[in-house]
């Protein structure tokens, strides 16, 4: 039986390879599952992916399973707790702009009745699917992120910045990022209307 060709980043721990198998870039519409991810990103400004997923369980538990109905009536007492809680990344800028977050959330599925509705509307609700064949020709950032980012950030958005968001794209299927030699990456293509087969 061949061994799977993987992305690189996915490495040899199995908490990374079952991420990079079974949810970074595959499209992800449930708004709870998207208000996640991008609590998550935000929360790793600065750190690496991994040491995101090795808190992921201890932040849904501290986070109320990523409820923004809840998150958004967190209060000071609320916060210090979560500052005190050893198992998440105890940042209280990021901490605050999660509660903030939630608040903007909120805002714009009552506006557009789904988070999901209004992110995808962005590339037409079909992935892009790019075409690297290294990690190293991966963009940080495209001006479709610039964009998203800078309508976030007018809307009340905080870490939101154009690299977090083109990596919450990558994590929810927004656009297809897995090196073509990657099985993923012939899973999606197979399987997925495609939206653009152009680096975007």
């Amino acid at each position: 039986m061949c061994e799977k060709i993987r992305c690189s980043w996915a490495g040899s721990t199995p908490i990374y390879m079952d991420y990079h198998d079974n949810e970074w870039g595959r499209p992800e519409h449930d708004d709870r599952k998207l208000f996640e991810m991008l609590i998550l990103e935000s929360m790793q400004a600065g750190l690496s992916w991994i040491t995101v997923l090795n808190k992921r369980e201890a932040f849904r538990a501290a986070f109320d399973g990523f409820d923004p109905e809840k998150i958004v009536r967190y209060g000071e007492d609320k916060i210090q707790e979560l500052m005190e809680n050893k198992g998440i990344i105890r940042n209280r800028l990021k901490i605050n702009a999660a509660v903030n977050n939630a608040g903007a959330f909120l805002e714009t599925v009552q506006k557009y009745g789904s988070f999901d509705q209004f992110i995808w509307a962005y590339v037409d609700h079909k992935p892009i699917t790019n075409h690297w064949k290294t990690m190293e020709e991966m963009p940080a950032n495209t001006p479709l992120s610039d964009k998203i980012s800078k309508d976030l950030k007018k809307m009340g958005f905080k870490f939101v910045g154009s690299t977090i968001i083109y990596s919450f794209m990558q994590a929810i299927g927004m656009v297809n990022d897995h090196i073509t030699d990657c099985f993923v990456y012939e899973e999606l293509f197979k399987t997925q209307p495609c939206n653009s087969s152009t680096k975007i």
